[in-house]
């Protein structure tokens, strides 16, 4: 009996193609906002006016007694963020439960490529800083996420003639680094934990579940909620954001609990994406980039600080070699020792400029960068200049080789 052959970077279903043609188009606006955020933020931070910037950054505001007196940028990072990682709980959920990853087939070459995205970068950090003492191993995470608005906004840009295939890919390699970049910040970068308060935030969570399984939308009930759950988890030392995923994971995705399975319909889960994504994608991450982002590179020798500390090179190296090793060796190797195959319209060439392109880390990286260091650290300054540096780096190698490749496609095509 022949069992057919399983195609890597297939061109997966219909349904999923113009899913993710939406899902693209949002997030290639949300790239270039967020980009414009980040150049601001630098500029600012880096002008006469910079103390106004830091002012701004760091103006308090919140009640005090229910732990939420935060900077702007304590609120973008721990609040605004939160959207982002809620729409990714809903992403998340919609693609095990009906998206092409609830094949293992379609599933297996995205989900190997994103953790060896996520090994290999922290191994090559670990590696450069293994003598550097336990303070610099913490940034270990920094460079294991791939920035999905960043990343798809230069595909979009170069890519007008590449394969659907290799953006199909793009977006479930990351969706799938959002699920283990999740798992890293829950895991290894905890606050000072606060079991009562943590148990606490499943009285809200478990009613806010309880309405959206009962496909109950009413938002002056949800919102209190939501935000119930996301005010006790930050006060618990539990990063906020996960109660954003949390809050994804809770709300159905197909229309009804008891018939048809995936082919069922879309539940809420789609339909709360189709809500939230563009405030998360337009206004959220943007704002978290704008007052993160900034950094005062003090000249040419503050730059030359910066980059020759052994953290921003682990960060750097581990972006741009780690990511693309990670990526490409693990589809590569998912295709040598299973049945699995490229498909018949793809080249290796074209996985290359992919797995360079996975280097383009910011959002997460940023978070983590900030929890592993601290926001008034050294470290901390220097590794978002190596994380804007290395994502640099890494978008220019992959638009050299997708250019060339979407010259070669274009040809095809005429």
């Amino acid at each position: 009996m022949n069992v057919p052959l399983r195609r890597v970077l297939d061109r997966g279903s219909y349904p999923e193609f113009v899913r993710i043609g939406a899902v693209l188009r949002s997030e290639t606006v949300g790239g270039a906002l967020l980009l414009a955020a980040t150049v601001l933020a630098l500029a600012w931070a880096n002008s006469p006016l910079a103390e106004g910037y830091f002012t701004l950054r760091d103006l308090r505001i919140g009640p005090a007694a229910w732990q939420l007196n935060l900077s702007l940028g304590g609120w973008a990072s721990d609040g605004l963020l939160a959207i982002f990682f809620l729409v990714a709980g809903l992403e998340l959920k919609r693609e095990f439960v009906a998206g092409d990853l609830r094949n293992p087939a379609r599933a297996v070459v995205p989900i190997a490529a994103a953790v060896g995205g996520v090994i290999v970068p922290a191994v090559l950090y670990t590696l450069i800083n293994v003598s550097a003492g336990p303070a610099v191993l913490k940034g270990w995470a920094i460079p294991t996420a791939t920035d999905i608005a960043f990343a798809l906004a230069v595909l979009a840009v170069i890519g007008s003639h590449l394969p659907g295939a290799l953006r199909t890919f793009l977006l479930t390699l990351a969706v799938v680094d959002d699920l283990i970049a999740i798992a890293i910040i829950a895991v290894f970068y905890p606050g000072e934990l606060h079991l009562p308060i943590l148990a606490l935030a499943a009285v809200p969570l478990l009613a806010f579940t309880f309405l959206v399984q009962r496909r109950i939308r009413t938002w002056y009930l949800l919102l209190p909620l939501a935000f119930a759950t996301w005010a006790l988890v930050h006060a618990s030392g539990i990063h906020a954001t996960v109660a954003g995923v949390l809050l994804g994971f809770a709300v159905p995705v197909i229309r009804s609990a008891g018939r048809g399975g995936p082919d069922a319909g879309p539940g809420l889960a789609e339909h709360f994406e189709h809500l939230l994504r563009p405030l998360s994608a337009g206004v959220a991450v943007p704002l978290f980039a704008f007052f993160s982002a900034g950094v005062a590179l003090g000249g040419v020798s503050g730059l030359h600080a910066a980059l020759t500390d052994s953290v921003a090179v682990g960060i750097v190296v581990a972006l741009v070699a780690g990511k693309f090793v990670g990526v490409f060796g693990a589809t590569w190797l998912v295709t040598k020792t299973t049945r699995a195959s490229l498909d018949d319209g793809l080249a290796w060439i074209d996985v290359v400029g992919l797995a360079l392109l996975a280097g383009v880390g910011f959002t997460v990286s940023l978070l983590i960068s900030e929890l592993s260091f601290g926001a008034d650290g050294a470290h901390y300054a220097h590794a978002k200049v190596a994380i804007l540096g290395g994502s640099l780096l890494a978008a220019t190698l992959a638009t050299v080789v997708l250019r060339i490749r979407n010259r070669h496609y274009k040809a095809l095509a005429i």
